[in-house]
């Protein structure tokens, strides 16, 4: 049967159609010839069998049976039928069916995919007297039939599935990389050279590892088929098993069990590495490769020979928001001309105008497709004149930004705000404070000043407020870039130290979610944080990975309340976010404290400021649980709540209660919806239900437009302190949140 000469057609991502020739004609293919998103070849089966289970490439392999003119859907019909089906498909076993391309009497796909079946399975059954049965996953033979005009050509397909499904990924992070354009990638920045003489390769934002596990495969001669364990062929009458055993066992000699190459992928997200290195394991390949979580900031090349540095930047729809996406390019723009002269660089980008934020100059731009996003596949020399020659450009631009007539306003505002502000810190001792907040409408931006607790060293984090759609795009970028420009020579502060984030309405699960991740999600705090020290207390702070930075400036003067009123209480934090009110409540002299929250990212941090201030985590509890459910729960005849002492009647009570739920939330993890305008009397009346007699409730929200339910004020006596807990940096914002005291009425 290998003997045959047979005709094939190989498919590919757009763009790598020409790799995908190269491949074959290395495999001893013949009549290589490129068309369209494929590749048309002969020789025998061996020819089809190498295809699929060598090429890093195709998408999937079709091996003609027949050639035909069919002008109506009848005579498409019977020209199928007239093939002696029985010599292919095993009637006992299962078919899908497949129809592409224009033809004259058949103008839907699916018709023409159910008029090859019926065709198919009318034949088996005059001969066989049986037909099989349709599965459209994983099919014994699948069948394709393509159309041009009146002519049609029905293949096998050899692969019955995307030769992208390596068999090594069962899980990956949303919009994954397929694995043939990884590999296809990988062979552009001509990854196999840079192997063979044992060139460091690396990927600094590697979600679930493809581009790394393909260059792994690649350096250690793995056969990218080697692992699958469906193939179309398996199912086929003509198929060859002798053939393939043989081809397998050659695959299994040739790879290799160690690389001259270090491969590494780093990311930020520990649930991303997480499933990189089972992906690799499921691969064979983990102990040729490394994974470790890292900032984009912080990747550094481990050897001294130049390397290949090959990345997939998240998308700004994946990232949250174009202005992230622009934020993390500049960030990994900076590391490259930093820490990676002499390598060379191959990053995949959906956006131009994002891409530029590199800085860098690329010498070779290739279109690429990924699904149905185009992108564009930059190859980057950093040994090559021109990098210092673009991030000179970009001082230059930097200096006429900031030279502006509206960035110097911006600038003498900064100044004014900071010699005033600075002042009032140093009083009241404060290293952490606002700076500015949008103090002219034109740039819609809050600035916030932290100080490294440890160093004194200085960041800053940049909050845009997302423009309304009337706001021109061009004008909202210019604006960003003449503040970006001030911002360093008036505060004293490197740009490396400054961290852009774009603010926008949130909802749902994104209130502190981290960006471009799930809801629990790593890296911890400290990963990317430092700590900040507030009231002679510390707090951990992560500028970089979250919209919040763990620490609401705003609520310093209510954290200090609640400290003056803790003495000998027992508190309860609900909603507690990073637990510094719990921290405030403990140094204040609180006898006990629960604190609860439904993120385990969030307790996991509350656990870690408790101990960076050296308090007992056996006096101060933390709880994971939906508030809502746990007070409606806490509040009932049975209600339990530890941490606290048992009143006569069998409830338990807390002396002191801190309430700061989210303006609105309908977290997946949540029971329904919060809405704080609808909610909070449900909220506050189960909070006075725990409250011991001469108890205090401090209800505080950032809900901008709250009023105070009627009915509330009668029934128990309620103090409004928000004028008394804005701090001195936010006195320009009264709105900032509102902060209520509530006590029994008798």
């Amino acid at each position: 049967m290998s003997a045959v000469e047979h005709a094939f057609v190989a498919t590919a991502p757009r763009g790598l159609a020409d790799l995908l020739a190269r491949e074959l004609e290395s495999f001893g293919a013949g009549g290589v010839r490129e068309r369209g998103a494929g590749v048309s070849f002969s020789g025998p089966l061996e020819a089809g069998y190498r295809a699929c289970l060598w090429s890093r490439v195709a998408s999937r392999v079709l091996l003609q049976l027949a050639d035909f003119e069919a002008a109506t859907a009848d005579e498409f019909y019977r020209q199928v039928r007239a093939i002696d089906w029985a010599a292919h498909i095993d009637p006992a076993g299962s078919i899908a069916c497949a129809f592409t391309g224009a033809h004259p009497g058949i103008t839907h796909t699916h018709f023409g995919a159910l008029r090859l079946k019926d065709a198919v399975c009318d034949r088996l059954r005059a001969d066989t007297g049986a037909r099989p049965d349709v599965e459209p996953a994983r099919p014994a033979v699948r069948l394709h039939a393509h159309a041009h005009g009146s002519h049609v050509t029905l293949a096998l397909d050899l692969a019955g599935e995307g030769l992208h499904r390596r068999g090594y990924r069962t899980e990956a992070l949303a919009a994954p990389l397929r694995e043939n354009l990884a590999a296809g990638i990988l062979l552009r920045a001509r990854w196999p050279e840079a192997a063979e003489r044992g060139a460091e390769f690396l990927d600094p934002m590697c979600g679930s590892g493809t581009l790394v596990i393909e260059a792994a495969m690649i350096a250690g001669r793995r056969a990218p088929g080697l692992k699958r364990d469906y193939f179309g062929f398996l199912g086929w009458k003509g198929h060859d098993p002798a053939l393939w055993q043989r081809l397998k066992r050659e695959a299994e000699q040739r790879a290799a069990d160690s690389v001259a190459s270090i491969i590494r992928g780093s990311d930020i997200d520990q649930r991303a590495l997480a499933i990189a290195a089972a992906n690799a394991e499921r691969a064979g390949v983990a102990p040729l490769l490394r994974f470790e979580r890292q900032a984009v900031a912080s990747v550094r090349a481990v050897s001294d020979a130049p390397g290949l540095l090959c990345t997939n930047p998240p998308y700004g729809a994946r990232l949250g928001d174009e202005t992230e996406a622009r934020a993390l390019y500049a960030e990994l723009g900076r590391t490259l001309r930093a820490h990676f002269a002499g390598w060379d660089a191959a990053i995949l980008s959906a956006s131009s105008e994002t891409a530029r934020e590199l800085r860098l100059r690329s010498y070779r731009v290739h279109e690429l497709w990924n699904g149905a996003i185009p992108c564009r596949l930059l190859r980057i020399d950093l040994a090559a004149p021109g990098a210092e020659d673009v991030e000179q450009r970009r001082q230059q631009q930097a200096s006429e930004a900031a030279a502006s007539p509206g960035a110097q306003m911006f600038a003498n505002r900064l100044e004014k705000n900071l010699k005033r502000l600075a002042r009032q810190a140093a009083r009241a001792g404060v290293s952490c404070y606002r700076v500015y907040d949008a103090d002219m409408p034109e740039y819609a931006f809050a600035v916030d000043r932290y100080a490294d607790a440890s160093s004194g060293v200085v960041h800053l984090h940049v909050q845009e407020y997302a423009p309304p759609a009337s706001i021109d795009a061009q004008a909202a970028r210019r604006r960003r870039r003449e503040a970006l420009a001030s911002l360093p020579q008036v505060l004293q502060v490197p740009p490396e130290r400054i961290h852009l984030r774009l603010r926008r309405r949130q909802s749902g699960s994104e209130q502190y979610q981290r960006l471009g991740a799930g809801p629990d999600s790593s890296p911890s705090p400290g990963e990317h944080g430092f700590a900040v020290q507030e009231g002679g207390l510390k707090f951990l702070v992560n500028l970089d990975d979250y919209l919040d930075t763990g620490l609401f400036l705003d609520h310093r003067l209510t954290r200090a309340r609640l400290r003056e009123l803790a003495r000998g209480a027992h508190f309860l934090n609900l909603f507690c976010y990073t637990a510094s009110a719990t921290v405030y409540a403990a140094a204040g002299g609180a006898r006990a404290t629960l604190s609860v929250d439904l993120s385990n990212r969030y307790l996991d941090w509350a656990a870690a400021n408790l101990r960076l201030n050296g308090l007992d985590p056996a006096q101060h509890r933390l709880e994971r649980a939906d508030c809502r459910e746990w007070l409606r729960a806490a509040a009932g005849p049975a209600g339990p709540a530890p941490a606290a002492p048992r009143a006569a009647d069998g409830a338990s009570r807390f002396d002191l209660i801190f309430l700061d739920p989210p303006t609105f939330s309908n977290s997946k993890r949540m029971q329904g919806v919060l809405d704080i305008q609808r909610d909070h009397p449900e909220l506050i009346e189960h909070c006075m239900q725990l409250l011991s007699a001469h108890g205090v409730l401090l209800f505080s929200t950032n809900a901008q437009r709250f009023r105070l339910a009627e009915g509330l004020e009668q029934r128990w006596r309620i103090s409004d302190i928000s004028a008394r807990t804005l701090p001195f940096d936010f006195v320009r914002n009264p709105r900032i949140h509102r902060c209520f005291e509530i006590r029994r009425a008798s």
